[in-house]
């Protein structure tokens, strides 16, 4: 801002222009604070994770179920060929370890694994009727990997998490890098298998000669002829 002041000065002089120059104080927005959460839509049938930003909230179920709602981005339909049955993601209220859904119409598998990545959700109420992951296994990949999430940028040593339905509880893993190079591959045994489901969480050491996108693929090797089955990859970011 300028400010021009005029005035007579004293004593036979002329008038006298003063100039003051002002600056205005800067203002700066603090950024948003955000919360990641997980939302589940299905890919060939099967429930996947991705992850949403949301802002930050102490009701993170009904963000995820808002997010869940608005189904996958036009970007994960074309690259990772998400899909999603959610006609309607409804409202939520928790209480108890019990998430109880209203209004919700299609997709109870992908509900249900969204509203229980939460540890006060231990079961979903829909129409009157409890649900718990189990009740969804054929829904389930055999190898479903929670941890990273497609698109993630990570680094060096890599953690994996998820759950597993494998032969003898055995899968494995291929780290590749942008130029299809496998730069990391081992064996992982879950917690159970053979029938049952269990959780597995292992971590990668890696080397990268440049940043890129990469994959992680895991794969069960068939007791019949050693061919890979049940094979999933998710694309991430090695830094």
């Amino acid at each position: 801002m300028v400010l021009t002041l005029v005035g007579c000065g004293g004593g036979g002089g002329g008038d006298s222009t003063v100039t003051v120059t002002t600056t205005a104080p800067s203002t700066t927005t603090a950024p948003t604070e955000t919360t990641a959460l997980r939302v589940y839509f299905l890919k060939d049938g099967k429930v996947q994770p991705v992850v949403r930003q949301v802002p930050k909230t102490q009701a993170v179920a009904g963000a995820a179920l808002t997010g869940l709602g608005e189904g996958p981005t036009e970007k994960e339909k074309n690259d990772l060929g998400l899909t999603s049955d959610v006609k309607t993601a409804g409202t939520v209220t928790v209480s108890n370890d019990i998430a109880r859904v209203a209004g919700a119409s299609g997709g109870s598998a992908q509900v249900v694994y969204t509203l229980t990545q939460f540890p006060t959700v231990e079961a979903v109420e829909i129409d009157g009727k409890r649900y718990t992951r189990a009740d969804f296994e054929n829904e389930t990949p055999i190898i479903l990997v929670e941890s990273p999430l497609p698109g993630a940028h990570v680094t060096s040593p890599l953690r994996v998490t998820g759950t597993a339905n494998t032969f003898e509880a055995t899968f494995n893993y291929d780290l590749v890098d942008s130029a299809g190079k496998v730069i990391a591959t081992h064996f992982v045994t879950a917690t159970s298998g053979s029938g049952q489901r269990g959780t597995y969480d292992f971590t990668v050491p890696f080397k990268v000669e440049r940043p890129g996108l990469g994959k992680l693929v895991v794969y069960e090797l068939s007791a019949k002829d050693g061919s890979r089955i049940h094979q999933s990859e998710i694309p991430v970011y090695l830094q």
